[in-house]
């Protein structure tokens, strides 16, 4: 289930990710992309995490819901293996086997950053997980989108007119650890991990991430 870079339509697919705390703005610049995408003629499948097929939105609504000790973090991290596996079968493979293109709003890296860091399990802890769970899938490109903790759960709790999701209720604490955890993750695979400050408009975030895209696959490689 690894994906590998396309070159042309006919070929395996492209695996993006987008990463980051709460209200950082990933979907928003997941359908931005996508859209982006679509208008060069690329084949391409929008999804997220927890979620992206039937089952696992089932479990999304387990994880999101209810109070903030509703689970502890190896039970997390259980239901999300069990979410993601049956999204890579259901959605994410096909599609890249078809030749699509699939953006992911959250993919591994944030079990590692959630689980791993916040809540203290460990990165090891979740990488053995994921080999036992999903093999060694990593997508092809991820974006990590890096702002203030006060700023991202400002933005979410207006987004969301101030029904909060039980991550969002985790503590300020919580999500400090979480933005590290993010920043580590992108410390150690930097050649797949970009940091873009989500700080910025939501135009210039747009032009960066189409930027770094074009730089790896030239659009006369999408045709």
């Amino acid at each position: 289930m690894n994906a590998q870079p396309a070159t042309s339509a006919s070929s395996r697919g492209v695996f993006i990710t987008l990463e980051g705390g709460e209200g950082s703005g990933k979907s928003t610049q997941s359908r931005l992309l996508c859209s982006a995408l679509a208008a060069r003629g690329v084949a391409v499948v929008q999804t997220r995490e927890p979620g992206g097929s039937p089952e696992a939105e089932a479990i999304r609504t387990l994880l999101i819901e209810g109070a903030t000790d509703r689970w502890d973090p190896m039970s997390e991290a259980l239901l999300l293996f069990a979410a993601r596996r049956d999204h890579l079968r259901r959605t994410i493979e096909p599609a890249l086997g078809a030749g699509s293109w699939v953006v992911c709003d959250r993919f591994g890296d944030s079990t590692v950053a959630y689980q791993g860091y916040a809540h203290g399990l460990g990165a090891d802890t979740i990488a053995a997980l994921a080999k036992i769970a999903i093999g060694q899938v990593k997508p092809d490109l991820t974006f990590i989108l890096d702002l203030p903790v006060d700023v991202g759960l400002a933005r979410a709790k207006e987004r969301e007119a101030g029904r909060e999701d039980r991550f969002e209720r985790m503590g300020d604490a919580f999500h400090q650890r979480l933005r590290q955890g993010f920043r580590e993750i992108a410390a150690q695979e930097p050649e797949r991990c970009k940091v873009i400050d989500a700080t910025q408009p939501i135009a210039a975030i747009h032009a960066a991430i189409l930027g770094e895209i074009d730089a790896r696959w030239p659009r006369a490689a999408f045709a």
